[in-house]
């Protein structure tokens, strides 16, 4: 089961397979409702509704919440110590039971397909980071996936960990989409994921990975970030990233970003 949400002249609306759902019907309502009975559900709705149509948008509400994950992959482990000044953090993250979670941005602020991203003006180091977003229940169940681009500023962070924040968050810095899968997380295990940057037509980066060379587990990490916190619109999850350019690449206005994961795939150009 493939959800995308569409711009229609009423508004934004939900479709399942290419095919609306009934209009009014927010996805906050879906998550209610246990993980098990929701492919049921969106096929029989979707078997009553006519052919989807209207620009694709971010498939996320305004009133729900994506949460990142980091130092999930040897790579961004091995990136994020090389980055730091105080590189020790990141090899006792990594290596810790409790991981790393951090709040990325609200459902308004989120880029959907072909809507821009943005880089910091105070930064000079800035990068993609292609991962797996899981989407949540608000019973704490993983419902699905769908493609996420964590923009970082790998230079603030570097300076101080502590600066965590406003090297993940402002606008501009989180793209999801183009549409979310419903799938268990076994599903998800073993999925190709693939970056590509282009510049001026030409690629000036390409990297693969696989979901199978997470330290952590999917529903690890949904256990940690929902241990202590509800989230009534449900809520998506980034789970780190196992690609990372080289020290010497950095993005430019204009670049064009593709991050493909288990066939779907998210493109975003770069604004300042």
């Amino acid at each position: 089961m493939y959800l995308t949400r569409h711009n229609t002249p009423d508004g934004p609306r939900w479709a399942a397979n290419g095919r609306f759902l009934p209009a009014g019907l927010q996805f906050s309502a879906l998550l209610t409702l246990p993980a098990s009975t929701l492919p049921a559900l969106l096929f029989a709705l979707e078997a009553l509704g006519s052919a989807a149509e209207g620009a694709l948008l971010a498939p996320i509400e305004h009133g729900a919440e994506v949460w990142g994950s980091g130092v999930t992959y040897l790579r961004s482990r091995d990136a994020r110590k090389a980055e730091s000044a105080t590189a020790d953090v990141y090899q006792k993250v990594y290596e810790a039971e409790r991981p790393e979670i951090f709040f990325k941005a609200p459902g308004w602020r989120v880029s959907g397909p072909g809507v821009p991203v943005r880089i910091r003006k105070d930064t000079r180091w800035n990068v993609p980071e292609p991962e797996l977003t899981l989407v949540i229940n608000t019973h704490n169940e993983i419902v699905g996936y769908t493609v996420g681009n964590d923009m970082s500023s790998r230079d603030i962070e570097g300076q101080n960990p502590l600066y965590l924040p406003q090297a993940k968050t402002y606008d501009g810095s989180c793209a999801l989409g183009p549409g979310i899968r419903i799938m268990q997380p076994e599903e998800m295990a073993d999925l190709t994921i693939g970056l590509q940057i282009k510049r001026e037509a030409q690629t000036v980066f390409e990297g693969e990975t696989s979901t199978a060379q997470m330290k952590r587990s999917f529903t690890e990490l949904a256990g940690y970030l929902c241990r202590e916190l509800s989230f009534p619109q449900g809520a998506y999850l980034m789970t780190g990233t196992g690609i990372v350019p080289p020290d010497d690449f950095t993005l430019h206005v204009g670049d064009a970003i593709s991050i493909t994961i288990g066939g779907d795939t998210l493109q975003n150009t770069v604004a300042q």
